[in-house]
């Protein structure tokens, strides 16, 4: 009960603070109460608005999923740098890809061309619904296998919805599975860029970008966003900077970039890099609008 209550106070606190909702905490809050009683009296996914002409099929406890249905778009910051940055022909590389958000994001909304790496079965078939959901199948290539930096089998935790991970050495965890893992420089062997790329692997970071040594030092990346937890001394960060690639800061709602201040916290541990701010800048300012929840972006 206790830690119900916790999770149903974050919750609310996100629907009262996020950038998207605040101005509008009333029609949120109807939002929020007519999807806890609606899907459950579905009692099966659901298709709902995203972004643009976009849907995403999502079930009740699908954590971030469902932050898109209340906040139309959940990680606001990193969700609409990715959005704003792709053109049609652009390669979008989504590791970590989960049910789809950004993906669909990235194909239906942006038209990208994408790679999307999802290794858990059960979620990769999810992700496999949206794509056809949205009749993407001829911009997005769905690979059922996680990312390091050598090919082979690796144990993963397969329960914890969008906390599914690599097993940590020496952890013992019930239920772990053995699944397929390939590099990232092998699996962009002869696909052309520009490449925005999306790392979100819970704490395997390191050894994906260990996997990918080319495509950091390929002039073509534009763009990165990665989810690291440790703060400005991450080695993972420390290796980005090394390929040449900037931290910054985005303001959705007035699509302003710059650069990241020393030790700037990143809001939901999302980093967002960048090869170029200037052409970073330049990208963003003859973006298209996204729609979302009737507002443009």
């Amino acid at each position: 009960m206790v830690g119900w209550l916790r999770g149903l106070r974050g919750t609310l606190r996100e629907l009262w603070t996020h950038p998207l909702t605040r101005d509008r905490r009333g029609r949120t809050l109807a939002r929020w109460l007519a999807w806890q009683a609606g899907s459950r009296l579905v009692g099966a996914p659901v298709a709902v608005p995203f972004v643009g002409p976009a849907r995403l099929l999502v079930s009740p406890g699908m954590t971030g999923a469902t932050g898109n249905v209340y906040c139309g778009l959940h990680e606001l910051e990193p969700m609409a740098f990715v959005g704003h940055l792709l053109r049609p022909g652009d390669l979008f590389v989504d590791a970590g890809a989960n049910v789809g958000s950004y993906t669909v994001l990235a194909s239906k909304a942006c038209g990208a061309r994408v790679l999307a790496f999802e290794p858990v079965p059960a979620t990769a078939r999810r992700l496999d619904d949206n794509v056809r959901l949205n009749d993407v199948d001829h911009l997005v290539e769905v690979r059922p296998v996680g990312l390091a930096d050598r090919a082979g089998d690796l144990a993963f935790v397969a329960d914890l919805d969008t906390m599914n991970r690599v097993v940590a050495a020496g952890e013992v965890h019930p239920g772990a599975v053995a699944l397929p893992v390939a590099r990232l420089d092998d699996e962009l062997a002869g696909r052309p860029g520009p490449y925005v790329l999306k790392v979100d692997v819970e704490g395997f970071e390191e050894a994906v970008l260990a996997g990918a040594p080319a495509l950091l030092a390929d002039p073509a990346l534009v763009a990165l966003v990665i989810e690291v937890w440790d703060g400005e001394a991450s080695p993972v960060l420390a290796r980005l900077r090394e390929a040449g690639l900037t931290a910054v800061r985005y303001d959705a709602l007035t699509r302003a970039l710059r650069p990241a201040a020393p030790g700037e916290a990143a809001r939901g541990g999302n980093h967002l890099l960048v090869r170029s701010l200037e052409a970073a800048r330049q990208r963003i300012a003859s973006a298209p609008p996204l729609t979302v929840l009737g507002r443009a972006l």
